[in-house]
């Protein structure tokens, strides 16, 4: 069993993507080989700071291993060290076709309105399919939002190997059940999103304790006072109780018997300590990190090393089977 995924590094990290991605991977480490990747290419198909780049870049990279992702375990690495990455996309690249990347429900979606957009965001889809092909991974954990991409990187490994000759593992889906999609705290119909225009709709992994608590004092709730797990009833409730019982291991159950119809003040207050208790070793770890970026290099420079050992074999048998000189 081989895993691979990735995290763009643009936007501020938030429990979403601790409960939804960081803590499976921290479980599936210990029984797959892993790949976790920050994956900077895909950060280009919108415009960025260069200087503002390299800093989340690294930042994603220590909060990947502040969350609990042991590089003796698993191979973490930047994207763009791995020169593999952007060959086999132009590879794929002339192997999808335009209608099928035009019906990709996010494209469509960052696409609207726009005057323009880039070949890179329509190619998006493409990029993914390489980083995940590229290492012959068999299972690929993802979200709701990420499962027509992992469709086509299917359908261009089965497609490549019927015409071409076999080269490319088809992943399987990975679909974490608890935490898989935590919803924001103003609109509990939207995910919780690093892109979202109102920073209160997420808590970000770096927020100090103060903004925790005022993020959950300010969260929307449902009619009523009664702390129930309900997700079309109370939607907001159920959401910022499946946050309390992910962070704090306690059931639902027992949080709705301790809460019942006393109203939201205590409930919020407590889910706020929660939260501020279960994110102060990732922050204090973190620091650490950030302080020490030689180390932090270092642990980068031997996961592409790891993972580019594992990527020019593959990139080499697609070019043999497409004809292109060694």
């Amino acid at each position: 069993m081989r895993v691979f995924s990735g995290i763009q590094p643009t936007g501020r990290a938030h429990i979403g993507n601790l409960l939804g991605a960081i803590h499976q991977f921290t479980d599936l480490q210990n029984r797959a080989d892993c790949l976790f990747c920050v994956v900077n290419l895909h950060a280009l198909t919108l415009p960025q700071d260069p200087a503002a780049l390299r800093a989340d870049t690294l930042q994603m990279a220590a909060l990947y291993l502040a969350c609990g992702i042991d590089p003796r375990r698993s191979t973490v690495f930047v994207q763009s060290h791995v020169a593999a990455h952007a060959e086999l996309a132009w590879l794929l690249g002339c192997e999808a076709t335009y209608g099928e990347l035009g019906r990709m429900t996010q494209f469509k979606d960052k696409a609207a309105g726009r005057d323009s957009v880039s070949l890179g965001l329509f190619a998006y889809p493409v990029l993914m399919a390489a980083d995940i092909l590229l290492y012959a991974a068999t299972h690929v954990p993802v979200g709701d939002d990420q499962r027509q991409h992992l469709e086509l990187t299917r359908d261009l490994a089965v497609r490549f190997n019927a015409r071409h000759g076999e080269a490319f593992v088809v992943p399987e889906a990975l679909i974490g059940q608890a935490g898989a999609r935590v919803m924001s705290l103003q609109n509990p119909a939207e995910k919780m999103s690093k892109s979202a225009a109102d920073p209160a709709s997420r808590i970000e992994l770096l927020d100090g304790p103060d903004t925790v608590r005022a993020k959950i004092r300010r969260a929307v709730t449902d009619s009523g006072r009664e702390v129930r797990y309900d997700r079309t009833a109370k939607p907001a409730v159920a959401n910022l109780l499946e946050i309390f019982s992910l962070l704090s291991g306690e059931a639902i159950p027992a949080l709705e018997a301790r809460y019942g119809d006393s109203g939201y003040g205590r409930f919020k207050q407590d889910l706020g300590e929660a939260v501020v208790a279960a994110l102060d070793p990732i922050q204090r770890r973190h620091e650490e990190l950030i302080r020490a970026p030689d180390h932090l290099e270092a642990v980068l420079a031997d996961g592409a090393r790891r993972a580019a050992a594992l990527a020019d074999p593959m990139l080499r048998t697609v070019n043999e089977r497409l004809g292109l000189p060694g």
